[in-house]
């Protein structure tokens, strides 16, 4: 087997520029914009019709550059444009961020992951089309999921771009809706309001998947053991 000497310069070439782009941001300060959801709703509303420009970019930076938060933005957007308006704006950039990192995934690390790893990266039935799908599907609508891994993981997977756009595009906008939503009545709640609901959406989410999950194990573990009463 030929060694990839070529695309691990690539890789390393674009890791080491995505890294100094990320401490330039932090040193500059701008980093700090993404956290502060008052400076973001008062620099979207100065910037007028190019606000939702505004948007759309630092939720791309947010999903490529995985330590910078994107929640905030969200509810910016819903606090600026109200839950529709608002809801397309985060489903764009955060799409299109989506899409740039499974890209960087793809070219930098599938084909060097396909020829260290081999038939293991397959990952058996779930490596199908149809289950990769829904995977990255229901990881769009859990909101303590790392958005930003899914899309640099499925970037890895043999997934087809369509497939990955999709499943993310609609997995997206329940979870959009809801932040739009709440960053629209932020004025009128209190913080520790919105916290409380985001902790509560996050409950009702995982507990579903954790009672399967739980189900599937008990079912098989009975499955292995014949003395067990099914």
């Amino acid at each position: 087997m030929k060694f990839p000497f070529r695309k691990i310069f690539y890789a390393t070439l674009l890791i080491v520029t995505m890294a100094g782009a990320y401490f330039m941001l932090i040193n500059s300060g701008f980093a700090n914009l993404f956290s502060d959801l008052d400076l973001l709703v008062m620099r979207i509303r100065e910037l007028g019709i190019l606000g939702p420009m505004l948007v759309i970019g630092l939720m791309v930076l947010a999903i490529v550059f995985n330590p910078l938060p994107s929640a905030p933005i969200a509810l910016a957007a819903g606090a600026v444009y109200g839950h529709v308006v608002g809801t397309i704006y985060i489903v764009t950039g955060a799409g299109v961020g989506a899409i740039i990192a499974f890209a960087i995934a793809r070219f930098a690390g599938h084909e060097l992951a396909r020829k260290f790893l081999g038939e293991n990266l397959s990952l058996g039935r779930l490596g199908s089309q149809n289950a990769l799908t829904t995977i990255v599907f229901v990881s769009r609508l859990i909101p303590f999921m790392s958005f930003d891994l899914v899309s640099y993981a499925a970037g890895l997977t043999a997934i087809k771009l369509w497939r990955f756009t999709l499943a993310t595009l609609l997995g997206l906008m329940p979870v959009s809706f809801i932040l739009a939503h709440m960053g629209s009545e932020i004025v009128e709640s209190s913080r520790g309001d919105v916290i409380v609901i985001i902790l509560i959406i996050g409950l009702f989410t995982l507990v579903p998947l954790l009672i399967n999950a739980v189900q599937r194990y008990r079912h098989r573990h009975q499955l292995n053991d014949p003395e067990q009463p099914l």
